[in-house]
């Protein structure tokens, strides 16, 4: 008897242990041997790091975003070339859009962006806004030219050589339709210019 207890008893022992991993797995507790993985250090590891170069360039993205839909906005308003108006028009459609884009970007990445125009830009507006008709039209032109120009060459910079990953697809992803944006500009800016001569003929 006292034997077939001893048996009895070794089943039972035997049983619970083998329970036992079952029930810490179902429990969600990490088993011996295992090592649970570390949600805050993945996320950690999957976020790129923002240097100050970075913030420098989406800082100065903001700004040129801001400026081209006040200034977009305003040769709406001032501009007597329907060509120019059609081209302002898709300078705040289209950069209403980047801005929408930069602004989830920042959320993301913790930055606060300029919500005001420089005072280059400020300063630009002030003398645009000086301007009435063909003269507008040309100024205004002229400028998109060169700041697309520069605009472009800093967004392929940071496409190539940008730490931040998500800075660096927005950057990549823009550039193309500043590209495009610049294609127009060189296209409208001849045809005002030839509006303009034969105006004072």
């Amino acid at each position: 008897m006292k034997s077939l207890f001893s048996i009895l008893a070794g089943f039972v022992l035997g049983g619970a242990l083998l329970c036992l991993p079952l029930m810490a797995r179902a429990q969600g507790y990490p088993q011996a041997g295992t090592r649970q993985p570390d949600e805050t250090q993945s996320n950690k590891q999957n976020v790129s790091p923002l240097s100050q170069r970075d913030k420098t360039f989406v800082d100065k993205a903001a700004q040129g975003g801001l400026s081209e839909v006040e200034l977009g906005n305003l040769a709406m308003q001032k501009a007597t070339n329907p060509d120019v108006k059609k081209f302002a028009e898709r300078m705040v459609h289209d950069h209403s859009q980047v801005n929408k884009e930069l602004n989830q970007l920042a959320d993301r990445e913790g930055i606060t962006l300029p919500k005001r125009l420089s005072a280059k830009d400020e300063m630009l507006k002030d003398q645009l806004e000086k301007l009435n008709g063909e003269a507008f039209d040309k100024a205004y032109m002229q400028n998109q030219v060169q700041d697309h120009e520069k605009d472009i060459a800093a967004f392929q910079h940071e496409s190539r050589d940008g730490q931040n990953a998500s800075v660096k697809e927005f950057a990549s992803q823009t550039a193309p339709l500043l590209q495009s944006h610049l294609q127009e500009a060189e296209s409208v800016t001849p045809k005002v210019q030839a509006a303009r001569n034969s105006g004072t003929r």
